[in-house]
């Protein structure tokens, strides 16, 4: 089953930038192209909510309303890595950050922007915005 490391988290000032990795490995019968990987988060005292999300296979994608135009989200086949782009950062945007990946989507779509799609996590990486 595909492993997922997610990395590139750490301390920003607010309107700064960081770029966070999720880096795949892993593949048995599949491969980098044929999944749905979402990055969701988990502030202090919140539920985890979706960020955004990217088809491998299209590289179609999907992203929650508050992040649109500050996120950005893209892949890396031959690193087999999706990045997102974190610019304009908030206090409100300090969270753990996860990656998750879903094998061969049916369907790719804006529910991949929900975590009970999703099969396979990573661990979390910190992200800090001071003010």
């Amino acid at each position: 089953e595909v492993q997922l490391q997610a990395s590139g988290g750490g301390l920003a000032q607010a309107g700064g930038s960081l770029t966070l990795s999720c880096s795949a490995s892993g593949f048995t019968f599949d491969r980098f192209g044929d999944y749905a990987i979402g990055w969701f988060r988990r502030a202090p005292g919140k539920e985890r909510e979706g960020v955004s999300c990217i088809s491998t296979n299209d590289g179609a994608t999907y992203y929650a309303p508050s992040m649109k135009g500050r996120f950005t989200i893209s892949s890396d086949h031959a690193k087999n890595t999706v990045y997102l782009q974190m610019n304009g950062l908030k206090p409100e945007d300090t969270a753990v950050y996860y990656c998750a990946a879903y094998s061969r989507p049916a369907y790719f779509s804006a529910a991949y922007l929900y975590e009970h799609k999703y099969r396979v996590w990573g661990r979390g990486t910190q992200v800090t915005v001071s003010s």
